[in-house]
Protein backbone atom coordinates (compact mmCIF):
# COMPACT_ATOMS: atom_id res chain seq x y z
CA UNK A 1 0.00 0.00 0.00
CA UNK A 2 1.59 3.21 -0.97
CA UNK A 3 2.34 5.62 2.03
CA UNK A 4 0.46 8.83 2.16
CA UNK A 5 3.16 11.39 3.39
CA UNK A 6 6.16 9.72 0.99
CA UNK A 7 4.34 7.87 -1.68
CA UNK A 8 6.62 5.02 -0.73
CA UNK A 9 5.34 1.17 0.13
CA UNK A 10 5.11 0.94 3.31
CA UNK A 11 3.90 -1.20 6.17
CA UNK A 12 1.54 -0.30 9.07
CA UNK A 13 1.12 -3.54 10.56
CA UNK A 14 3.80 -2.52 13.34
CA UNK A 15 1.65 0.20 14.29
CA UNK A 16 -1.60 -1.85 14.04
CA UNK A 17 0.33 -4.22 16.54
CA UNK A 18 0.81 -1.36 18.57
CA UNK A 19 -2.44 -0.44 19.48
CA UNK A 20 -2.44 -3.59 22.01
CA UNK A 21 0.24 -2.63 24.83
CA UNK A 22 3.21 -4.71 24.72
CA UNK A 23 2.21 -6.83 21.35
CA UNK A 24 3.68 -4.49 18.82
CA UNK A 25 6.73 -4.05 20.90
CA UNK A 26 7.75 -7.51 21.48
CA UNK A 27 6.84 -8.67 17.66
CA UNK A 28 8.93 -6.10 16.04
CA UNK A 29 11.45 -6.18 18.60
CA UNK A 30 11.38 -10.14 18.30
CA UNK A 31 11.91 -9.40 14.41
CA UNK A 32 15.01 -7.17 14.96
CA UNK A 33 16.42 -9.78 17.31
CA UNK A 34 16.46 -12.22 14.59
CA UNK A 35 17.26 -10.19 12.15
CA UNK A 36 20.36 -9.48 14.14
CA UNK A 37 21.10 -12.69 14.68
CA UNK A 38 21.74 -13.70 11.16
CA UNK A 39 23.60 -10.94 10.75
CA UNK A 40 26.00 -12.66 13.21
CA UNK A 41 25.79 -15.64 11.86
CA UNK A 42 26.48 -14.32 8.75
CA UNK A 43 30.14 -13.04 10.04
CA UNK A 44 28.62 -8.94 10.40
CA UNK A 45 31.09 -7.03 12.49
CA UNK A 46 30.89 -6.11 16.06
CA UNK A 47 31.02 -2.88 15.33
CA UNK A 48 28.35 -3.29 12.65
CA UNK A 49 25.99 -5.14 14.66
CA UNK A 50 26.08 -2.77 17.80
CA UNK A 51 25.16 0.37 15.02
CA UNK A 52 22.10 -2.15 14.29
CA UNK A 53 21.26 -2.84 17.85
CA UNK A 54 21.15 0.87 18.70
CA UNK A 55 18.71 1.23 16.14
CA UNK A 56 16.59 -1.52 17.31
CA UNK A 57 16.93 0.31 20.99
CA UNK A 58 16.18 3.53 19.87
CA UNK A 59 13.00 2.18 18.27
CA UNK A 60 12.46 0.67 21.35
CA UNK A 61 12.70 4.06 23.45
CA UNK A 62 10.16 5.94 21.48
CA UNK A 63 8.29 2.48 21.10
CA UNK A 64 7.79 2.75 24.95
CA UNK A 65 6.23 6.44 24.81
CA UNK A 66 2.48 5.52 23.52
CA UNK A 67 2.02 7.94 21.09
CA UNK A 68 5.33 8.97 20.02
CA UNK A 69 5.96 5.06 19.58
CA UNK A 70 3.02 4.98 16.45
CA UNK A 71 4.59 8.16 14.77
CA UNK A 72 7.97 6.21 15.15
CA UNK A 73 6.64 3.09 14.25
CA UNK A 74 5.45 4.88 10.70
CA UNK A 75 8.71 6.70 9.91
CA UNK A 76 11.73 5.54 12.04
CA UNK A 77 12.42 2.06 10.18
CA UNK A 78 15.40 -0.01 12.19
CA UNK A 79 14.73 -3.20 9.75
CA UNK A 80 14.82 -1.58 6.98
CA UNK A 81 18.12 0.43 8.01
CA UNK A 82 19.96 -3.18 9.76
CA UNK A 83 18.86 -4.88 6.45
CA UNK A 84 20.57 -1.95 4.15
CA UNK A 85 23.77 -2.40 6.54
CA UNK A 86 23.60 -6.48 6.59
CA UNK A 87 23.64 -6.01 2.61
CA UNK A 88 26.26 -3.48 2.58
CA UNK A 89 28.82 -5.84 4.19
CA UNK A 90 27.23 -8.57 1.88
CA UNK A 91 28.27 -7.06 -0.95
CA UNK A 92 31.87 -6.28 0.47
CA UNK A 93 32.57 -9.50 1.56
CA UNK A 94 30.99 -11.12 -1.14
CA UNK A 95 30.90 -8.99 -4.18
CA UNK A 96 28.99 -10.85 -7.03
CA UNK A 97 30.89 -9.95 -10.46
CA UNK A 98 28.97 -7.65 -13.10
CA UNK A 99 28.26 -9.32 -16.43
CA UNK A 100 27.99 -6.31 -18.14
CA UNK A 101 31.22 -5.00 -17.27
CA UNK A 102 33.79 -6.23 -19.78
Amino acid sequence: MPCPCRGQRCDYAPTLFSTFPGLGTLDSKAMSAYLIWEARRLGVPTARLLRMAGDVRANFVTSAIPLVGWVGDMFHRPDLRNMALLRKHLGQAHPVPDPFQG
